[in-house]
């Protein structure tokens, strides 16, 4: 089965379950112009979250999602071969678990509810087992993995006062893999469905107008499966017999589609124009977006490629995400936010081959199937210093209020750390305005990231009328480009500083942002890889020269509106380029200039046109590096002829409904990889991007 069809499938459910939003796509909805900490990564558009109307009767039907953690364990049975019987060990389960579900409920008059619901998941599991023969040592790595899960399933609940608890069963389905690594041998890989059950129990609750949340535990069985032959521990085994069962902990968000009934006293239907609702509730935000990108080029100049290269013949590639913005007030100036998302895709030629990187929908993790994973979740707490108060719309990562002008804001907790840095008005959401990288990204800006693009850090805002001072402490990955994070607090670390200063030119408003950012952490150096013995196998190897390193560098970020329709920006940044990037791109000093105007002038003012152009370049240690044959986080050749990389952009985007978005989107990059040798590239995109 393949995944983009499960993807389009869910995606118009999704969208058709889309409550009307309260902005336009595209705008996003900010506080005022001294917003200085809105979640620049976070989708432009906004619904409402506002006065949820608690009605005691739950009939009707629903639509939504769900988000939790996986622990379970699998059983393996192979036949018998020379060598004796197998021993499996480390055979647990365990990730995150999220996905879609649509059903519907009846509710009797005696409060009983009884319900139907089908529901679509998937499991970003990655155990990995030991196989061995007695007195053999261990010859093989068993991976098994879900690709996805279906389960059908009946519901029986009582309606308390704005509760509803319940208890669930059914069926349950899953499409199961196995892959097996010998020593030796290419790795072997086969995938069934299994059948089984489920069960479990949860609660619902009212949030906000339509929106009801649920926390679920569930019990799953997707049932055992007789895989084929396989070689396992060196002796082919005519059958492998794999049995996995989950526990799960779920938590979710139902949105009831259609008018929500209330019932009156002793379970009736009230009078005319009689409902009795519970008390408005303001304490909620949620949002969400989808957003689906195609790209590909056509086959490009290149006599030769390296390790990480695109590839000369073409290609074409697609990405999709899916987030829940929800948001809680719990006392007063303290919220919790909470991003569960999904991601499925491949950047091209698996994000490699270009410093400027064309998607930036596009990690440096590719997934087949849906993978789940808890984006943000993060505490902030704003203190009022007095003054002048501001009003706050709601939107995403965003609750409705008001604060004061003149306040200290600070955030704990896993986010982008774009969110707070680097924001700029016309390139800094790749969901809705530029996609590349350095476009809406700061060049040689490394901030702290795993693979996908998240961090764990605490940020302190000192926010005033006219200017806002941020400075903030993040993780940095252990060595570079990878997901496990450096524990040493606070030895190690990223620490970015950003003033913000905010000004009027001929009555237009303007931004303009100076960062500096500091990495001191396990970083290598280009010079001692370059240094080391040629008659080394993988020489040069960054990796031998890791050592605790500082490696600093400034943005200089600028945003000016011309018009109330035209508006520029450019982005000046800058590093020494001595060390290894830790988690960016491989750029180390790149101008970006470029503009955006909206469609108002050709009667679609929600529209908008955008171009745009940076030029970019790597030290002369980084040069001699990858000349030798050295690899970064996206590029390498096996050799260069050193140019600098440059990049135009532009983009239409077409404003299809107030929560629609369709943009195309053309680049052309000249040198890619800084290699004069290979391109240039003309690559095309089309993006779709719905949000509530």
């Amino acid at each position: 089965m393949d995944g983009r069809w499960v993807i389009a499938a869910w995606l118009g459910v999704l969208a058709s379950a889309c409550p009307a939003p309260a902005a336009q796509a595209g705008g996003a909805p900010r506080a005022a112009e001294t917003e200085a900490a809105d979640l620049a990564s976070a989708p432009s558009g906004a619904g409402t979250a506002g006065d949820m109307t608690g009605a005691s009767d739950w009939t009707g039907a629903y639509v939504g999602g769900q988000f939790g953690f996986g622990l379970g364990d699998f059983s393996i049975g192979a036949n018998p071969a020379p060598g004796g019987p197998l021993a499996f060990t480390g055979t647990t389960l365990k990730g995150w678990l999220g996905g879609f579900h649509l059903g519907y409920n009846y509710q009797l008059p005696n409060r009983v509810v009884l319900g139907g619901e089908t529901g679509l998941g998937f499991i970003s599991d990655g155990r990995t087992a030991t196989v061995s023969a007695p007195g053999q040592q261990a010859t093989s790595r068993f991976n098994p993995g879900v690709e996805w899960l279906g389960t059908v399933r009946g519901r029986v609940g009582y309606a308390l006062d704005g509760w509803l608890p319940y208890v669930t069963g059914g069926a349950a389905a899953g499409s199961n893999r196995l892959n097996v690594d010998n020593a030796g041998q290419p790795p072997a890989a086969q995938t069934r469905i299994h059948w089984g059950w489920t069960g479990g129990a949860g609660v619902e609750f009212p949030m906000a107008d339509n929106w009801a949340g649920r926390a679920e535990y569930s019990y799953i069985d997707p049932g055992s499966r007789t895989y084929g032959s396989m070689s396992l521990d060196g002796q082919a085994r005519p059958g492998v017999r794999y049995d996995p069962r989950f526990h799960t902990l779920m938590v979710g968000l139902n949105y009831r589609l259609g008018e929500i009934p209330v019932r009156g006293a002793a379970g009736q239907p009230p009078p005319s124009g009689d409902r009795s609702e519970t008390p408005a509730s303001k304490d909620w935000t949620i949002h969400g977006q989808t957003t689906l990108v195609w790209q590909g080029y056509p086959p490009i100049r290149s006599p030769y490629q390296g390790p990480n290269s695109l590839p000369g013949g073409g290609e074409g590639r697609e990405t999709w995400t899916a987030t829940a913005f929800i948001g809680r007030r719990l006392w007063e100036g303290g919220e919790l936010y909470f991003n569960p998302e999904l991601q499925q895709g491949f950047g091209l030629a698996d994000t490699i081959g270009l410093a400027a990187f064309p998607n930036g929908e596009a990690q440096k993790s590719a997934f087949l199937y849906p993978h789940p994973n808890m984006s943000r979740l993060f505490l902030r707490q704003t203190f009022g210093l007095g003054g002048e108060r501001e009003t706050v719309e709601d939107g995403p990562n965003q609750l409705a209020g008001e604060r004061d002008v003149s306040r200290m804001t600070v955030t704990v907790g896993k986010l982008a750390v774009p969110d707070l840095f680097l924001g700029n008005a016309y390139a800094s959401d790749a969901r809705t305005q530029f996609l590349n990288w350095n476009i809406w990204g700061g060049g040689s800006f490394d901030y702290a990231a795993d693979k996908v693009g998240y961090a764990i850090g605490a940020i302190a805002e000192l926010n005033q009328k006219y200017w806002a001072l941020r400075a903030g402490y993040f993780l940095l990955p252990k060595v570079s480009n990878v997901n496990q994070f450096d524990l040493h607090i606070p030895a190690h670390g990223n620490w970015t500083v950003e003033l913000e200063t905010r000004y009027s030119l001929f009555s237009q408003p303007g931004k303009l942002r100076v960062l500096g950012w500091m990495n001191h952490g396990n970083i290598g150096s280009y010079a001692d890889a370059v240094a080391e013995p040629t008659a080394f196998p993988t020489y040069p190897d960054i990796t031998l020269t890791r050592r605790v390193r500082t490696n600093p560098g400034l943005v200089v970020n600028a945003e000016q509106a011309i018009t109330d329709d035209l508006g520029v920006f450019s982005r000046l940044s800058w590093s020494p380029g001595h060390d290894e990037i830790m988690a960016f791109t491989d750029t180390h000093q790149s101008i970006s200039l470029g503009a955006v105007l909206t469609g108002r002038v050709w009667g679609r003012p929600a529209d908008k046109v955008g171009v745009a152009g940076v030029v970019e370049g790597i030290s002369r240690d980084a040069r001699i590096y990858f000349a030798s044959g050295g690899t970064g986080i996206l590029i390498g050749d096996g050799r260069l002829t050193y140019r600098r990389e440059k990049v135009f952009e532009a983009y239409y985007a077409v404003n299809l409904a107030r929560w629609t978005t369709l943009t195309f989107d053309y680049q052309f990059i000249a040198n890619p990889a800084y290699n004069a040798d290979r391109g240039a590239v003309s690559l095309f995109a089309t993006r779709v991007h719905v949000e509530f």
